[in-house]
């Protein structure tokens, strides 16, 4: 993707974007068959509290659906080694998981073997049950956990760890209400020596107070007060939020500049997975009848 189109009648290209749902979602919801394009990301988050087989089926409903899976291992939850293998055997060999999201977890107390993604990724399993791609956390906007330089630190090792074992790693972000300041850290990674694929976090479309309910939860604290800079009066709490504000310099830097970091954007649906869909359709994002997603095997 170099530059938006300018043909005249021609539909403006659009950056890709996955999206991520809860393992009840994954599981149960009746909108899912058919809500999403073939092949398109579905991470599945892991909050702690699912069991190994509610998280296993929840991924290969997805699979069966035609979709991507990408479960999340939350490093600081996991509990033993033993454990993680049998989890990723069952992913990989029940439910088809081929990619994977690896996480710190937050300011959780370590449950079991792991303090960090990287000792998650240095157990070898996920090489072993035949996982080629994996996501790794970035924090655009910094982290309570860690200063700036230990989260480049970090992104090194990640990608050296890449390097090491052919494994494809990307960099997926948490999400925030700043476009531009996505984008000036997404491409300032390159000064530290770190070249990996940048999705971007965006909210879905969803009511301001609940944006303003998960931003305090997930502890974006910096993104939060942009936010409430931008908005403008009491009164605009009660009406929704739209996403372009956000997406729209993120995407025109995208797909305007050759060779960037940035190849998609990955949308956090918490006003709904069905009002997401139908946002990424309406703008062009997604083609649900004819799938816009190649094969997940690219570095994107």
């Amino acid at each position: 993707m170099n530059a938006v189109s300018m043909e005249k009648g021609a539909a403006p290209k659009r950056i890709a974007a996955s999206i991520e749902v809860s393992p009840k979602q994954a599981a149960e919801s009746p909108d899912l068959p058919g809500l999403f394009p073939a092949g398109v990301r579905v991470y599945i988050t892991d909050v702690g509290t699912d069991t190994n087989a509610t998280l296993v089926s929840a991924a290969k409903r997805v699979h069966d659906l035609g979709y991507t899976p990408v479960p999340h291992f939350a490093s600081r939850r996991l509990t033993t080694k033993a454990a993680l293998e049998d989890r990723i055997k069952a992913m990989a060999e029940e439910a088809g998981v081929r990619d994977v999201l690896v996480i710190g977890g937050g300011l959780e107390k370590q449950a079991g073997d792991f303090s960090s993604t990287m000792e998650v990724l240095e157990t070898g399993f996920f090489d072993k049950y035949g996982v080629t791609d994996m996501g790794v956390a970035g924090h655009p906007e910094g982290s309570p956990d860690f200063s700036p330089e230990a989260a480049i630190e970090a992104l090194r090792l990640k990608k050296s760890f890449g390097e090491r074992t052919d494994a494809r790693i990307r960099i997926v972000t948490q999400f925030g209400f700043d476009g531009q300041k996505f984008v000036d850290w997404a491409e300032s990674l390159r000064d530290h020596g770190i070249d990996l694929p940048v999705h971007l976090g965006v909210a879905g479309p969803a009511k301001i107070t609940t944006l303003v309910k998960y931003a305090a939860m997930c502890g974006v604290g910096n993104s939060l007060e942009f936010f409430k800079r931008n908005t403008r009066s009491l009164a605009m709490l009660a009406t929704s939020h739209s996403p372009e504000g956000v997406v729209g310099p993120i995407e025109k830097h995208a797909l305007a500049t050759p060779g960037t970091a940035i190849k998609q954007i990955h949308v956090f649906p918490f006003g709904g997975i069905k009002k997401a869909s139908q946002w990424l359709e309406e703008r062009g994002t997604w083609d649900i009848k004819t799938s816009l997603y190649p094969s997940m095997n690219s570095k994107s």
